[in-house]
C-alpha cells in the first residue's frame, strides 16, 4: 500500500514526530543500541515564527541551518540504570563544523547535564546528527564514533568503564541521510528508511512509500508522519522553511560574490604594489640600508 506522508526531512516535521515521546524513544534507542526506558526533553534552540518578516531574520537564518532538540534519557545498563544528555541536531545544508562544536561546548559547560543534586558529577553527552549531506564515507548510512581506551604500552584495549572519561568524551552517531538510497541492511536501517529522500514524489515535502516494506512494529511512525501531510498548519510550516531557506541561501551568496570581489581587489593592489616596487629598484629609488 502506497502512503504520502509528509517529509522528515524538514525541521518542521522532524519535531512533529520526534516530540512524541514513544517515536523518539523507538528511533534514539535502536540508533544507541541502548533500551531508553525513560526520556524527557531538554532546551530546544530555534522556533520558526508564523509572524517572522524574512528580512529581519539574520539570527534565525543562521539558526535555520540547523535543527536541534536535546534530551535527557534514563538508560537500562546491566546493572541498573544511568541517565545520559541526548543531542540532537539535524542539517539540510552541508555546514559548517564549528556550528556543532559550539553547540557542544555550550552542553559541556552546562551545569544542569550533572547527574547529581550538587552537580559535581558531569552526565555523560551522547551526539547524534542527521545530515542531509555526505561527510566521506560511502554506503554506510549510519556512523558510530566512540573513544576507546587503550594501554598506550601494550596497545590493550581496555573494556571497563570510568567517570572520568565518559565525563569528557562523549559518544557520536551520525546518519548520511543521503546514503540510505533504499539500503535495508539491518533493522535500524529498515527504521531510518523513512528518512530516504529517493522516496520524494514530485512535491518534495512528501514522500511516497510503500507501507507494506515497512516493519509492521513500526507503523506507528508512518501514521504520525501521515498525520503531519494532513495537518495544514506543518504543510505552512513546510513551505515556510523553504522561503526562509531560500532567503539564507541567497544571503550566503551575496556574502560569496563580495568576499570573491575584495579578495579580487586585494590580489590587484597586490600586483600593483610589486609592480611599483620593480619601477622603483630599476629607477634606483629604492631606499638603501647600510
Amino acid at each position: 500500500m502506497n502512503l504520502q506522508i509528509a517529509n522528515p526531512i524538514y525541521d518542521t516535521v522532524f519535531k512533529y514526530i520526534m516530540y512524541d515521546s514513544k517515536i523518539a524513544g523507538v528511533l534514539l534507542s535502536a540508533i544507541i543500541g541502548e533500551k531508553i526506558v525513560e526520556l524527557e526533553f531538554s532546551a530546544t534552540e530555534y522556533t520558526l515564527r508564523d509572524d517572522a518578516d524574512p528580512s529581519e531574520l539574520n539570527r534565525t537564518l543562521e539558526q535555520i541551518a540547523v535543527c536541534r532538540i536535546d534530551f535527557k534519557a534514563k538508560i537500562e545498563t546491566g546493572t541498573g540504570h544511568k541517565i545520559v544528555t541526548i543531542e540532537l541536531q539535524k542539517a539540510k545544508l552541508d555546514t559548517d563544523i564549528m556550528r556543532f562544536r559550539r553547540y557542544l561546548g555550550v552542553m559541556y559547560q552546562d551545569p544542569e547535564n550533572a547527574c547529581d543534586k550538587d552537580k559535581v558529577k558531569p552526565r555523560q553527552i551522547y551526539c547524534i546528527y542527521f545530515l542531509n549531506y555526505d561527510v566521506g564515507f560511502s554506503n554506510c548510512p549510519v556512523l558510530e564514533v566512540n573513544n576507546v581506551v587503550t594501554d598506550v604500552a601494550t596497545g590493550e584495549k581496555l573494556e571497563n568503564t570510568s567517570e572520568f572519561v565518559a565525563g569528557l568524551h562523549h559518544r557520536s552517531w551520525i546518519v548520511q541521510i543521503r546514503q540510505l538510497k533504499e539500503k535495508r541492511r539491518n533493522a535500524l536501517e529498515n527504521l531510518l528508511s523513512i528518512f530516504d529522500q529517493t522516496y520524494v514524489s514530485g512535491n518534495k515535502h512528501i514522500l511516497e512509500i510503500d507501507e507494506s516494506q515497512y516493519p509492521e512494529e513500526y507503523r506507528f511512525i508512518t501514521r504520525k508522519l501521515l498525520e503531519a501531510f494532513a495537518s495544514k498548519r506543518v504543510r505552512e510550516k513546510m513551505q515556510m522553511e523553504d522561503d526562509y531557506l531560500k532567503e539564507l541561501l541567497l544571503k550566503e551568496a551575496r556574502i560569496a560574490e563580495k568576499d570573491e570581489v575584495i579578495a579580487r581587489k586585494d590580489e590587484t593592489i597586490a600586483e600593483l604594489a610589486a609592480r611599483i616596487a620593480e619601477l622603483e629598484r630599476k629607477l634606483g629609488l629604492t631606499t638603501k640600508t647600510k
